[in-house]
């Protein structure tokens, strides 16, 4: 049996929350959540893992031409849509979560570019909803050992690896421990 780590650091923006092997929640069941936000008043995240069947079409009353699917960002509010993107420089209000990483921004520019062909759907993912913890209950959830921090995410492991594998993958990075809970079979009994 493997310890867990006893001092889990509060997480950052622009942190991984990667949720432990078997966490007995299916909003977060093997999910990776990029931080956008963390504070004394809570924390605000979005599940970069869970795909829905949706696009901007099915959801918007007007036509952006991006043809990708939405990505589940939480349980919280998926009445709302929010977005990470690389680019910065060239949309007004972004907030940055790491180097070539964004977080919201001028939705109005983001569609301007989108329908005029200025922004590729590689560099923008669209979530519906997010992930949020009061002030003090995230920390509550660290000290459980329900998550793991991995620190400072990057552009390329949001955008450019496949979301199926992605709680893999990053766990595979951290090494250690972490490798092998990588490998741990989501259900023990059909191993």
């Amino acid at each position: 049996m493997f310890e867990y780590d006893k001092n889990i650091p509060d997480p950052e923006r622009g942190d991984f929350l990667i949720s432990e092997p078997f966490l007995n929640d299916p909003n977060f069941e093997r999910t990776v959540i990029l931080v956008c936000e963390h504070s004394e008043e809570g924390t605000f995240g979005l599940v970069l893992n869970k795909m829905s069947d949706l696009t901007l079409s099915d959801v918007m009353d007007e036509s952006i031409n991006f043809n990708g699917y939405l990505n589940i960002g939480g349980p919280v509010e998926q009445n709302t849509l929010h977005f990470v993107h690389r680019l910065a420089d060239q949309i007004p209000g972004s907030i940055a979560l790491g180097e070539d990483l964004h977080w919201s921004g001028d939705f109005e520019h983001i569609k301007f570019m989108l329908n005029s062909g200025l922004l590729k759907e590689d560099d923008i993912q669209f979530y519906l909803g997010y992930s949020g913890w009061g002030s003090g209950q995230l920390r509550e959830e660290l000290d459980r050992q329900s998550w793991f921090v991995r620190k400072k995410a990057t552009a390329r492991e949001v955008f450019d690896l496949e979301s199926d594998i992605l709680w893999k993958s990053i766990l595979k990075q951290m090494g250690g421990k972490y490798k092998v809970f990588s490998n741990y079979p989501v259900d023990p009994r059909l191993n």
